[in-house]
């Protein structure tokens, strides 16, 4: 059974009910790269077998030049590697005629310890004669190399080495190179439980920081601008050994005479400083095992006197919760992120809410590969990456907002939230709960500094 999170509100600071890992249980750096090196080795058992079967995949060539790496290689080198290729690196894996599956490395150094090193240059000079060896010794029907029109993760084979692979290989075996883009697809989207158990602590560590951040401790009222924050956030991130896939973002609404324009939240926005009575929004994401979170959330500055946001904010934030509940609701398996964004949107819209979907994959990248359901601008469907279907184990973004008019501004806002959560045969899931209540901030000021 799932303990479902919920938010507590002690001073001002949200504090996540989650049995994951704080901050300051991360692991070491050099414990982080044992356990995604065994985090790798799961997968490699527990995925590739299948995975290459529904591709119809027998042999897998994944070939990067230094620094020009192909994203899909890339997660598979050891972790000490810090995901560069060394000189041309070619990854073979290989499903034999019993359906095992082989990993091997015609490279000029090891790769770690889950590819068989398969290429000695006393022996053979040529590293492209000893791929022809590989090649002609499991005789595979299907080549896939990594090419693809619609994920860019998918297309990592480059001109000129596709060039110099055709122009290496038998003309018995040319005929046989396809796309690998389903294979490589399915590689990148799919999560095992190993994994799953590590992206619980993780969001709850991008809460924990979420929470300091959206804190008396940290912001004080008429001095602390949203260009402050966002550099904090970068700091703290930094402070716990971790990275920022994306720089940070935060910005405001408030009751004036400016119109909200949720598409500016995506681009780089102008200071303000941080006034009682202001709506907050972060966009914030961490990088942690080779893995990646993406959150926003909402606080409230809260107005002198005031113990609580107003009624109509919080209200504003619960028809938000009820369009994810109405969006995660819509998912099956097999079913289209077109699919799933037009029944979404037209259940939303007949709820009468004001709904805008952009919602993608997570893991490896933070816009990751898989099912992408809907775009800021593109609410009709999106061609390519939204006809593929869901698959069960993967993880996604909860990305969406819904507008709402606030009668004592005078004017709509938008409650713009993203939380990260998984897919499986129990449906849609929150890896460590959602934001339901906003985040109150007690209005220190800068004014009760000078006396």
């Amino acid at each position: 059974m799932r303990v479902l999170n919920v938010v507590l509100l002690l001073g001002g600071l949200a504090v996540f009910n989650s049995q994951a890992a704080p901050a300051d249980e991360l692991l070491s750096l050099r414990e982080r790269a044992k356990v995604q090196d065994a985090l790798l080795a799961k997968r490699v058992k527990q995925l590739l077998p299948q995975l290459m079967t529904r591709s119809g995949i027998d042999m897998w060539l994944m070939i990067s030049r230094e620094y020009n790496e192909d994203p899909v290689l890339r997660t598979f080198l050891p972790a000490d590697w810090l995901q560069s290729a060394r000189r041309t690196t070619v990854l073979v894996i290989a499903k034999d005629k019993q359906g095992n599956v082989h990993t091997l490395a015609v490279a000029p150094y090891k790769v770690g310890s889950m590819f068989e090193r398969a290429w000695d240059k006393a022996e053979q000079p040529d590293q492209w004669q000893a791929l022809n060896a590989i090649i002609k010794r499991f005789d595979p029907q299907t080549i896939g190399v990594n090419q693809s029109e619609i994920w860019a993760h998918a297309d990592g084979l480059t001109v000129t080495d596709r060039a110099k692979l055709m122009s290496e290989l038998p003309s018995k075996y040319q005929s046989r190179v396809v796309s690998a883009e389903a294979l490589a697809v399915g590689w990148l989207e799919t999560r095992i439980d190993a994994e799953i158990e590590q992206y619980k602590k993780m969001v709850a560590v991008a809460h924990q920081i979420i929470a300091e951040g959206f804190s008396a401790k940290t912001i004080t009222v008429g001095k602390t601008t949203t260009d402050d924050l966002v550099w904090w956030f970068r700091e703290r991130v930094a402070e716990l050994k971790l990275a920022t896939w994306f720089h940070p973002s935060v910005s405001l609404q408030r009751s004036d005479n400016q119109r909200f324009d949720h598409e500016t939240t995506f681009d780089d926005n102008h200071a303000e400083v941080i006034q009682p009575g202001d709506l907050l929004h972060v966009d914030f994401g961490i990088t942690y095992l080779g893995l990646n979170t993406d959150t926003q959330q909402h606080a409230y500055i809260l107005m002198p006197g005031e113990n609580s946001a107003p009624d109509y904010l919080h209200q504003a934030l619960q028809k938000a919760n009820q369009l994810q509940d109405i969006f995660t609701g819509e998912f099956a398996e097999g079913r289209t992120g077109n699919e799933v964004l037009a029944s979404s949107l037209a259940k939303a819209k007949a709820a009468g809410l004001k709904p805008t979907i952009y919602t993608h994959p997570l893991g490896y990248h933070g816009h990751a590969a898989g099912t992408t359901l809907g775009m800021w601008d593109k609410q009709g469907g999106v061609p390519g990456d939204g006809d593929y279907p869901l698959h069960l184990n993967t993880a996604y973004s909860i990305e969406l907002n819904n507008a709402v008019m606030v009668t004592p501004w005078g004017k709509d806002i938008r409650i713009m939230l993203e939380e990260d959560a998984f897919f499986d045969d129990t449906g849609v899931w929150y890896l460590d709960g959602r934001q339901t209540r906003l985040i109150e901030i007690p209005s220190r000021s800068v004014f009760s500094h000078q006396f």
